[in-house]
């Protein structure tokens, strides 16, 4: 759903994350204070003794701080949720109010095909530009027409179309909620970590983080300066150790000091690495060992700025890693928010939040009726 540009957001990642993908790094991770085995299946006997994973440590560098250091935000959010849609809205309501050269104008079979000729443009998808062109030609065929009441209706159809009737967390019935965060290399996928974190947090629950992707050093430190500015505490592995390892020893950590909540991030990957999506199983496998349930939920991260590429990114990994919903980071720096829609319809997937800008506090819980408004805005 192409409602944005395909231009890049001025932040790869919230915290200002430095790098791409370094999978052959070897420099240290930031004081890892988790045994971590490098490879083979976790079993019973040989569990990780931990001896308590502990919150970011203070001994991280300065020039890291500042690079990854969460930035504070600001506005309500409506305000933010309007903002982050600003481009997405401006290409869209732009295009639409081309097509009203005076006062009014009569929808007919014209009118029409203008209308579905610019909804297309927006990476929406043929299938939702045609639901909501037909849905405006059923409400206003033959009437002439503000450029509002157009608009309107579009606003109604949207909200009904991303409608889902479970946005929020699945939560364990009893113990640690075991959440698993997967996504491309770039999506802004560690970051969006932190929000939720942060976001749990302030919510009250206790939450343990686990550093799983152990081939990008700063992907770890990324997190653990996240970990340290909630006051949450957090697993890291030596680099590349088996993110199944340090998934494992996360679960574990979160049992033992009672958390609410365990967060595992992983390595970046593309849908069609096939032995990387193999290894989404095995941490799969291994978490269940310690809660049966688990985990819970599997969250995709999509950046929003991907348009179109958004679309097979979550086809890959919702047959690989049986993905429970999605996050759709860096919505405030695309034009393209508009890609919800055919993802939405073609998956079924239910989009749990959205990041709505740089700061800390800066992802939602998705709304749909909040979103359309904002997407429509005048």
């Amino acid at each position: 759903m192409a409602f944005w540009r395909s231009k890049k957001t001025k932040k790869e990642d919230d915290l200002g994350q430095k790098s791409a993908d370094s999978s052959g790094a070897s420099d240290q991770l930031h004081n890892p204070n988790t045994p971590v085995a490098s490879h083979g299946e976790m079993h019973d006997s040989d569990q990780p003794q931990l001896e308590g994973a502990s919150p970011a440590d203070e001994s991280t560098t300065d020039s890291t701080k500042a690079s990854v250091e969460p930035k504070a935000s600001t506005g309500g959010l409506f305000s933010k949720m309007r903002g982050a849609l600003s481009k997405t809205r401006q290409a869209l309501s732009t295009d639409i109010r081309d097509l009203f050269k005076a006062e009014g104008r009569l929808v007919d079979d014209d009118f029409l095909k203008e209308l579905f000729s610019r909804l297309i443009r927006t990476d929406m998808g043929v299938a939702s530009a045609e639901a909501i062109r037909d849905d405006v030609a059923t409400r206003l065929r033959a009437r002439v027409v503000s450029l509002e009441e157009v608009l309107e209706t579009i606003t109604q159809q949207v909200q009904t179309m991303l409608t889902q009737e479970s946005a929020g967390i699945h939560y364990a019935e009893s113990g640690p909620t075991v959440i698993l965060v997967v996504g491309v290399n770039g999506s802004g996928k560690t970051t969006s970590i932190g929000k939720l974190a942060n976001h749990l947090h302030q919510s009250g629950r206790k939450v343990v983080l686990g550093a799983g992707d152990t081939f990008r050093a700063a992907a770890v430190e990324q997190l653990t300066v996240w970990a340290g500015r909630i006051g949450c505490e957090i697993v890291t592995g030596k680099p590349e150790a088996d993110p199944a390892s340090v998934a494992y020893q996360t679960v574990d950590k979160a049992l033992s000091v009672g958390a609410d909540i365990a967060i595992i991030d992983t390595a970046g990957r593309l849908q069609t690495q096939v032995n990387l999506m193999q290894q989404l199983e095995k941490i799969r496998r291994v978490v269940e060992k310690k809660i049966e349930t688990a985990p819970h939920e599997v969250l995709l991260v999509l950046d929003a700025t991907a348009g179109q590429n958004a679309i097979s990114q979550a086809q890959g990994f919702s047959d690989a890693a049986g993905c429970t919903g999605i996050v759709l980071a860096k919505l405030d720096g695309s034009a393209k928010g508009g890609v919800i829609l055919p993802i939405h319809e073609k998956f079924q997937l239910p989009v749990k939040f959205v990041g709505i800008g740089e700061g800390v506090d800066d992802i939602a819980a998705f709304d749909a009726a909040a979103f359309a408004k904002a997407l429509f805005a005048q």
